[in-house]
């Protein structure tokens, strides 16, 4: 790893849905499936409600939170009956159906190991919501895997929000140029770009490996 000056660390942060799980598309997928929910119907009625939150990030009312998730799921219950004519679903909670069966990307967290053991911080920098915490420890060990966890609902900020990053890395202990975001939503990446730091586009976990240690040894 290159070093600019002494003491000199870089930080690596990565999210998790979609990047230590699979794409959160084929998750949604699995879920609607299981609940037996036209895709494109249960997302026109998320929008319905997540506008009431000012916002289009179908997230960010329960990841920050603005609103209990099941107090958000029975809004999108009663939009799916009111203006969809899907009677008979009451969701009380995603968790369950969006972890059951999620696989863990072990080639990721191999990536991430190598990283901390050359080392570089590692940090787990997550949108999360507060009924879905104890699932994903389940899925990786938080304390053999990362020097720090950021979780939105814990800390107040939510990626892509400069406030995020700044905790970020503070907490981390290192420069915007030092730090660096490897997320699956392209708007993460270009919120992380804006507040200085280096991103990595997670779209193929070879190519996300292969480009992070580019950057570590620079």
């Amino acid at each position: 790893m290159s070093q600019d000056g002494p003491g000199r660390r870089i930080a690596v942060w990565t999210d998790f849905g979609g990047v230590l799980t699979p794409p959160i598309a084929h998750t949604m997928g699995t879920f609607c499936a299981s609940q037996g929910i036209d895709p494109v119907v249960l997302q026109s009625a998320l929008g319905t409600v997540t506008a009431r939150y000012g916002t289009a990030d179908v997230m960010e009312p329960i990841d920050t939170p603005l609103v209990s998730e099941e107090a958000w799921l029975a809004q999108v219950s009663e939009v799916l009956a009111a203006e969809h004519g899907v009677t008979g679903v009451h969701l009380t909670s995603l968790a369950d159906a969006w972890f059951d069966g999620r696989e863990t990307n072990h080639a990721w967290v191999a990536a991430l190991r190598k990283a901390r053991e050359g080392g570089a911080f590692v940090g787990l920098l997550s949108n999360m919501v507060p009924t879905w915490d104890a699932h994903w420890r389940r899925m990786v060990d938080p304390a053999a895997l990362f020097d720090d966890v950021l979780l939105s609902f814990e800390v107040g900020h939510r990626k892509p929000s400069p406030g995020m990053f700044a905790l970020a890395a503070e907490r981390a202990g290192a420069r915007p140029a030092d730090c660096v975001l490897i997320d699956d939503l392209a708007h993460n990446c270009a919120g992380a770009e804006a507040a200085g730091w280096q991103a990595i586009h997670f779209t193929d976990t070879t190519a996300a490996a292969d480009r992070l240690a580019d950057l570590l040894t620079a």
